[in-house]
């Protein structure tokens, strides 16, 4: 039995773990890392044709991102998730795959101009639509048998419709452990979806520390303080930006915005116009509504039974299309925009920014985590001046804050969590976390539980049998490479995996008849000859 740390170690996106237990190869999330991180994430040690199981802990695109890029390189296994999780990620790979072809376009583009050769899209939507036919749908609370000696269940983590920690149960030589990823832990009184549940037993934990360091307002609270952000800039005349995740935050604040407008706590601007200018987002509201009895909390479905949907209300417009979207900043009435992406690092929210950032009238309201290299900590962290599409733009607008609504647990509700395990586990991992964050909760960690604690970087390699380490490994900070290197690694990689898949479809031959094996030899051979050097 061992774990190897993968992506998301002293970093907060990209998450991936690889488990190796009771004869599978268990992958849990293959997330896309996002912002600037600071370390090289470890290669996957093994084929991904060997690839059995990835077990994801919720839709977002730091869990899930690299999922299409498995497909490609010759993953044939299952990729199992909650009921919510599937749903979400028909519509979030697509939309990744589509933003990776758009990328690309426009990067070749230039690179044309340039004189400079093309790179290729990190992976199509027709990956995407193959990966997505390896997705199994699996219901919370139920406790599955993958193969002899490995169970899972997947347990409500409260951080985004679907998402789960993941319970596995290992049984390998007469030996038994029990471990568990805890996800993205959610934050509590979070609009509309149910707090984290909690588990009571583990030999080991594999948990997130992104706000190990930080306390949370309390969520409720922060209703007020919203309406006021928008009753003073509408007063001003501004519009109120918002870069929201379109899966979960979007609909989080489309459920304050209800609010809001039920109790006129924004006075003299009528039923203000609030526009959700992305249409992934317009799915995944779908998403939402399809999920209610599995995900909704109390109050969301108190709302329900009495005929209320609890994320509309009068004034608030969709917008489709691209010329639904340019439309809005052409309409002079205040009024509140919400859009994607959340970072601000690609998608429509970048326009709406080029034309309300320079007006001092304007407010930019963040509402969830700005990773380290993204336009949105930027903004957050006081630029005064920020490029976009090739222009310089003046940061003249109000920028806001409303940390009561993050997905994620503060350094009180992680403790919580881990603090319910009534049978101590013999190791706690810190993971999904700055150095900072890992360095900081490891240490709370130790001294308000007693537990102990390792912050592991990408790489190392941990023997749950024995309890000890088989490999540790320091951050190697990333390098950065050329367009050039970038293609070629991209190609070639290609190239290794193809190889790999090769030789796993050798070994499985080795029961075949002998004169299929000399026919298979024969060919392989004749490939040789036209490829060798």
């Amino acid at each position: 039995m061992k774990l190897t740390f993968i992506g998301a170690d002293h970093e907060v996106t990209g998450s991936c773990h690889y488990l190796e237990a009771c004869g599978k190869h268990i992958l849990v999330d293959y997330g896309m890392e996002q912002g600037g991180n600071v370390y090289e994430n470890a290669e996957l040690p093994i084929p991904f044709s060997d690839v059995d199981y990835v077990l994801l802990t919720h839709a977002h695109i730091d869990h899930t991102g690299l999922l299409p890029l498995l497909y490609v390189r010759g993953f044939k296994g299952q990729v199992l998730a909650t009921q919510a999780t599937c749903d979400l990620c028909n519509i979030m790979l697509k939309d990744s795959a589509h933003i990776q072809e758009m990328e690309a376009e426009w990067k070749n583009r230039k690179a044309k101009r340039a004189g400079l050769p093309d790179e290729p899209a990190l992976y199509t939507v027709s990956d995407a639509e193959g990966i997505l036919m390896h997705f199994v749908p699996c219901r919370y609370g139920e406790k599955l048998t993958l193969a002899d000696g490995l169970e899972l269940r997947f347990t409500d983590a409260g951080h985004l419709l679907g998402s789960a920690s993941v319970e596995l149960w290992l049984k390998e030589d007469g030996v038994e452990k029990k471990i568990v990823f805890s996800g993205d832990i959610g934050n509590k009184n979070k609009p509309l979806i149910k707090d984290p549940s909690y588990i009571e037993e583990a030999d080991y934990v594999v948990m997130e520390c992104t706000y190990g360091t930080r306390s949370h307002d309390r969520t409720h609270e922060h209703i007020d303080e919203f309406a006021r952000i928008i009753q003073e800039t509408l007063d001003r005349g501004g519009n109120v930006v918002i870069p929201a995740f379109a899966v979960g935050r979007t609909q989080e604040i489309l459920y304050f915005l209800r609010k809001i407008k039920e109790e006129n706590l924004v006075e003299g601007h009528g039923d203000f116009e609030v526009y959700v200018d992305s249409p992934l987002a317009v799915e995944a509201t779908h998403v939402f509504t399809k999920n209610i009895m599995d995900c909704y909390d109390e109050e969301a479905l108190d709302l329900i039974w009495r005929g209320v949907n609890p994320i509309t209300f009068p004034g608030l417009k969709l917008s489709i299309t691209s010329d639904d979207s340019r439309a809005i900043n052409f309409n002079p009435t205040p009024k509140i925009i919400i859009s994607a992406s959340g970072m601000c690092d690609a998608g429509r929210i970048r326009h709406h920014l080029k034309h309300n950032l320079w007006r001092p009238e304007c407010t930019v309201v963040f509402a969830g985590y700005q990773a380290v290299g993204t336009l949105g900590r930027s903004l957050i962290e006081g630029a005064e001046v920020v490029k976009l599409f090739g222009e310089t733009i003046d940061v003249e607008a109000h920028i806001e804050r409303l940390d009561g609504l993050s997905g994620h647990a503060d350094r009180e509700g992680l403790l919580t969590w881990i603090q319910a395990f009534q049978k101590k586990p013999e190791r706690v991992f810190l993971v999904h976390g700055d150095d900072a964050s890992c360095a900081g909760f490891s240490e709370l960690v130790r001294t308000e539980c007693g537990l102990v604690t390792d912050a592991p970087f990408s790489g190392a390699v941990f023997d749950l049998t024995e309890n000890a380490w088989l490999k540790q490994t320091v951050g190697i900070p990333i390098k950065k490479e050329t367009a050039r290197q970038k293609e070629n690694k991209t190609i070639f990689d290609l190239l290794v995996a193809a190889g790999e898949r090769l030789l796993g479809i050798i070994k499985k031959n080795r029961v075949c008849a002998n004169k299929d094996i000399k026919k298979f030899t024969a060919e392989i051979h004749k490939l040789c000859d036209k490829w060798d050097l």
